[in-house]
């Protein structure tokens, strides 16, 4: 560049990209949303693509998930998160579903399908957790959700994670703990897409910690839950809302990473 002024101006000639590109991509959906006196939601679906070939005169669309919200009553599940995508001509379509809305104390369903799956909740059947993996894919996008422990005390199932299931919630001497949510997959040395942890119960319980990847922590008695984080697909942690009071956390957001490098 030249100098101008005390400062320096520097000039780029921009050529146009008439080459043929290779990328890989990492689709990530939307983490669930945390259940009420429930599981932890699952983490959103997590699918790579290797060595795409990419035109630079194609268009090509890319849809980012949002993560679910979180249950505000105990007779609804946490939402589900929402699907992520990368589509265009000559390419085959990626597509991550949605990680599943955890189960609620009085909602009467298990914890919701999706990439990952759902924790079950906390008090009452069903208590299962969502499955993950749906709809199918190869490799999988997903695992499923803990169950939840309702006899002498209660506690939440984790969601399900990229690379390991959501743990079931157990009890002990009166006391619940929470399950822990699965662990996500390192992307570049970044996990995606870990579970929300379940809900506990008592001073001697614990909610389960979130999945490594961006999943929230449950919660016990009044504190509230943990949200995913967002553009890692986290679900969201699920709250024991003790009176009323405790709030849920949501699910984070997906994200689209696109590594390309001419060829």
């Amino acid at each position: 560049g030249s100098r101008r002024d005390g400062g320096y101006v520097s000039a780029y000639l921009v050529r146009p990209v008439t080459a043929q590109l290779r990328a890989n991509f990492l689709v990530v959906a939307g983490g669930g949303g945390g259940g009420m006196f429930g599981g932890g939601g699952g983490a959103g679906g997590y699918r790579e693509a290797t060595s795409i070939a990419l035109s630079p005169t194609t268009t090509y669309t890319i849809t980012v998930g949002l993560g679910g919200a979180a249950a505000t009553a105990r007779t609804s599940n946490g939402t589900s998160g929402a699907t992520s995508e990368i589509s265009g001509t000559g390419i085959t379509t990626v597509t991550s579903a949605g990680g599943g809305g955890a189960g609620s104390a009085t909602s009467g369903i298990a914890g919701s399908s999706g990439g990952s799956g759902g924790g079950g909740n906390a008090q009452n059947a069903p208590l299962t957790g969502g499955a993950g993996n749906t709809p199918s894919t190869s490799p999988s996008q997903g695992n499923n959700g803990g169950t939840g422990a309702a006899t002498t005390s209660q506690a939440g199932g984790g969601g399900g994670g990229a690379s390991a299931v959501g743990a079931n919630g157990t009890e002990s001497l009166l006391n619940g703990f929470g399950g822990a949510g699965g662990a996500g997959t390192s992307y570049n040395s970044i996990f995606y897409a870990g579970g929300g942890g379940g809900c506990g119960e008592a001073a001697g319980g614990s909610g389960g910690a979130g999945g490594n990847g961006g999943g929230g922590a449950g919660s016990k008695q009044t504190a509230n839950a943990t949200a995913g984080t967002t553009n890692l697909g986290g679900g969201g942690g699920g709250s024991r809302n003790e009176g009323s009071v405790g709030a849920a956390g949501a699910g984070g957001s997906g994200v689209v990473i696109i590594d390309a490098g001419q060829v």
